[in-house]
């Protein structure tokens, strides 16, 4: 199946090379990207042994913010050829590029993507909806207020790209390695997807925006494949959006115990009368070599008549123990209520409340430390949100 796959798009790619020489026309030079400030109140309630003594309550400031290149040009044949390079404008940890790289598309063909980007099951993913300068609770924005990471003192992993904390996720969490991607033009609402990527940045040799420089598949995590598929229509004012995806790889860690990693996803949305209900859920069968996740979303919003929309959410997360910790469990739980404000194009702002918790109830806490711990906050924030 793998060499089938890779032969198929090595096709793809060898029939828009081979085409009939065409003119090119000028380069459309576009950029663009968003903005998004989150002033904030947070009060935290935590027992983990690293926050003792300490006090995060109070306010503070939080930014998500890139800038995106996106320049293309269009051939006389219709082929489309470009490239977007997404750029982190915020520096915690040194301002990086995010994704990188080439689109070929035309409206037969579908798009071809190659470079750094995230696979056909992240892109294709549908689930609760969420509004326009929302703290994000279905990802790992929230820890950006409330120290619920062990890396900043709490008491639940959050790995990456994971269902434990997102409905966005990747084969063992790897996140714009190197890849291949190929989207089929829409059939009727219609559109699959596939993705390769020779190696992971887990636990094998692949880098954010960066080349493999060569890939040794008797070591690490190599070989991903992720499979997609999307149904978007509308019938007599009701719009329906859908999508289900699976992915693997192969585990070459030689690490006794352990299995090829999994992914699978489903999640859909309706809209009727400007409501919109939606929700999704997800695994992550991450083979022992990190611990199991999986994950729920729910939520709803409506769009007022006039600038505002307002908006309701939670996600539930849960993390398994892995080796002689297979007792332990750690959960995840976040709930948030939302109003947004068109004031101009591009431009709106969002009054939130948010209400989350991380907690370890588990045999000795073993895989995730901190024992029978809870890290719990209440967010009270308002933000402006720019997209451009």
């Amino acid at each position: 199946m793998k060499k089938q796959l890779l032969s198929t798009s090595a096709i793809a790619i060898g029939v828009v090379a081979m085409g009939a020489p065409a003119l090119a026309q000028d380069w459309d030079m576009t950029w663009g990207g968003y903005h998004t400030s989150h002033v904030g109140l947070v009060d935290v309630s935590t027992n983990t042994a690293a926050h003792a003594g300490a006090d995060f309550d109070g306010v503070d400031v939080y930014t998500e913010a890139e800038i995106h290149f996106t320049p293309s040009i269009t051939l006389d044949n219709g082929m489309t050829f470009g490239v977007t390079v997404e750029y982190e404008s915020t520096t915690n940890g040194g301002g990086t590029v995010d994704e990188s790289y080439m689109t070929i598309s035309s409206d037969t063909l579908g798009r071809i993507v190659l470079g750094n980007a995230n696979s056909v099951g992240y892109n294709m993913m549908v689930s609760a909806p969420q509004l326009d300068g929302s703290i994000w609770i279905n990802s790992p924005s929230l820890s950006g207020f409330i120290p619920i990471s062990i890396s900043a003192g709490g008491n639940l992993p959050w790995n990456f790209r994971q269902a434990g904390i997102s409905a966005y996720t990747e084969v063992l969490g790897n996140d714009d390695v190197a890849r291949i991607s190929y989207y089929t033009p829409s059939f009727n609402g219609l559109t699959l997807g596939v993705s390769y990527a020779a190696a992971d940045n887990i636990l094998g040799g692949g880098v954010n925006a960066g080349n493999n420089f060569g890939v040794n598949r008797n070591a690490g995590v190599n070989d991903i494949f992720d499979i997609a598929v999307a149904y978007s229509q509308s019938f007599n004012g009701v719009d329906i959006n859908a999508a289900a995806r699976w992915g693997t790889a192969s585990n070459d860690t030689g690490i006794a115990g352990t299995s090829d990693p999994e992914v699978w996803n489903i999640g859909a949305t309706i809209g009727v009368a400007g409501f919109t209900f939606g929700g999704s859920y997800q695994e992550n069968d991450n083979g022992n070599l990190i611990p199991d996740e999986e994950g729920w979303a729910l939520g709803a919003t409506y769009d007022i008549p006039g600038p505002w929309s307002i908006g309701i959410d939670t996600y539930q997360g849960e993390m398994k123990g892995t080796g002689a910790g297979a007792g332990d469990k750690a959960e995840y739980e976040a709930y948030q209520i939302i109003g947004n404000r068109e004031i101009g194009p591009g431009v709106s702002w969002s009054i939130y409340a948010v209400h989350a918790e991380g907690s370890v109830n588990a045999d000795a806490g073993g895989t995730f430390g901190n024992p029978n711990t809870s890290v719990e906050g209440t967010l009270i924030g308002t933000s402006v949100n720019l997209s451009f």
